[in-house]
């Protein structure tokens, strides 16, 4: 059983700035067949760290995935001085140690936007925490405000303060409220009704985000003694209790991933290639797409076949919070346009910087228009050439990936980091279906 300490982060630490100048060498045009199997999902095992700040009790998470971003969360928690166990290969123990509020890492926050689901358990439990704004991907800069989280605080009773490059925020006792969010907020409606189980009275969410992930946050807060109704659905109520209890949480399957690796089969087209150990109702969209577009593929209950085609057509496709097509899909979805039949537009309604990586496609060869900073325009088939390029962020940086397997030539693709935030030893899976793919 290994723990996590303060040393531990220390020293994790100083290796990251080699990890960061790690890059993947791809040598494209490979046929890929066999299984791959799906890791528990980065967007559900980031949220379940934060609880622990919420119990006294331990809380055992099965299903981890091995990825940066849980490794930032697993070391706030040792930074704020609590227990993290490793209990085996994907299980670990995670466990208050005291109620002694320290900032949280400006170092930490700035690596993982996840981070600000840190807050709302401090202040309720400790009623005061010192924090930077979020980081993560470079998407987020400008344009992921933290207002919702903030106002949502605010009418729970909480106070704001501004200070140089940090936020403070006070409340004596968290009470319910009546929050609607002017936008739907995946991280804000996790955020809040998580806060909200320790706050005194009822507290009411509307227009919240009905993401996979957070109904099953809200079934772990439940069994741990919260009283959550209507998680999944656009009103969220949560009757505050005075405490919590302990539990263990199965991390449900990567339905990114998931999609991921579907759209690289479809994309490479040259085997069958299954997928394992995964949620294919979560992913309703993207097979509706399969269907328009003629993706030949088998739906199992945890598994999904994706065979070899005649032709691929293109189509239009927009991004709209679940269950809509994922913003988190749309990248790869844009390199299987490149392979496409014809014109397809895609529409990028979430966040106003990702369709920025469609310059790095163009660059390999891909007939791309950027119409505006929300959409682009792809002419297909066309024939993409290796290059050496950059990640910019975690899902353009796969969407990369997928372009240089099925590239003609050598890739090299850098900042590898942002990749590894969200994709488990993707080099050495990849490989299992016969990627020439090298970790360097």
């Amino acid at each position: 059983m290994k723990f996590l300490s303060v040393k531990s982060v220390i020293i994790r630490n100083s290796v990251r700035n080699i990890i960061m100048e790690s890059k993947f060498i791809i040598n494209g045009e490979k046929p890929l067949s066999g299984s791959i199997k799906v890791k528990g999902a980065k967007n559900a095992a980031l949220k379940v760290f934060p609880l622990a700040l919420m119990t006294d009790e331990p809380i055992e998470v099965v299903n981890v995935p091995d990825i940066e971003d849980c490794h930032r969360a697993q070391e706030m928690l040792a930074a704020l001085g609590h227990s993290v166990k490793k209990l085996g290969i994907d299980k670990m123990q995670i466990q208050r140690q005291n109620r002694t509020c320290l900032n949280l890492s400006a170092e930490l926050v700035n690596k993982f936007r996840a981070s600000i689901m840190f807050v709302g358990p401090l202040l309720a439990t400790c009623g005061e925490v010192y924090f930077p704004h979020p980081g993560g991907c470079v998407i987020g800069a400008g344009t992921r405000p933290i207002d919702m989280f903030l106002d949502g605080f605010d009418k729970m009773g909480a106070k704001l303060e501004v200070l140089e490059n940090k936020y403070r925020l006070t409340a004596k006792k968290l009470k319910g409220a009546n929050i609607f969010f002017p936008k739907i907020t995946v991280t804000g409606t996790e955020s809040l009704m998580t806060t909200a189980c320790l706050a005194q009275g009822e507290t009411i969410l509307e227009n919240c985000a009905m993401e996979p992930e957070i109904s099953a946050l809200a079934g772990l807060l439940n069994r741990m003694g919260a009283k959550i109704e209507g998680a999944g659905t656009p009103t969220i109520k949560i009757a505050g209790v005075k405490k919590l209890n302990g539990g263990e949480y199965q991390i449900i399957p990567d339905r990114i991933e998931t999609g991921t690796f579907a759209i690289l089969a479809a994309a490479s087209n040259s085997g069958a290639i299954v997928i394992e150990d995964c949620e294919p109702k979560h992913l309703g969209s993207l097979w509706a797409l399969f269907d328009k577009i003629g993706v030949n593929y088998e739906l199992d209950k945890s598994s999904v076949k994706i065979l070899p085609t005649d032709k691929i057509l293109a189509t239009d496709v927009t991004t709209h919070e679940y269950p809509g097509f994922a913003t988190d899909l749309q990248s790869p979805f844009t390199v299987l346009m490149t392979q496409a039949e014809g014109v397809s537009l895609i529409h990028e309604t979430i966040y106003d910087r990702r369709l920025l990586f469609a310059d790095l496609l163009t660059q390999m060869g891909a007939n791309i228009i950027m119409a505006d900073p929300h959409r682009v325009v792809v002419n297909g088939p066309a024939k993409l050439y290796g290059r050496k390029l950059i990640s910019p962020d975690l899902r353009a940086g796969m969407a990369l990936v997928i372009a240089a397997l099925i590239a003609k030539g050598k890739t090299e693709i850098g900042n590898i980091y942002q990749i590894e935030r969200g994709y488990e030893k993707l080099a050495e899976r990849l490989k299992n279906i016969g990627a020439d793919i090298e970790k360097i």
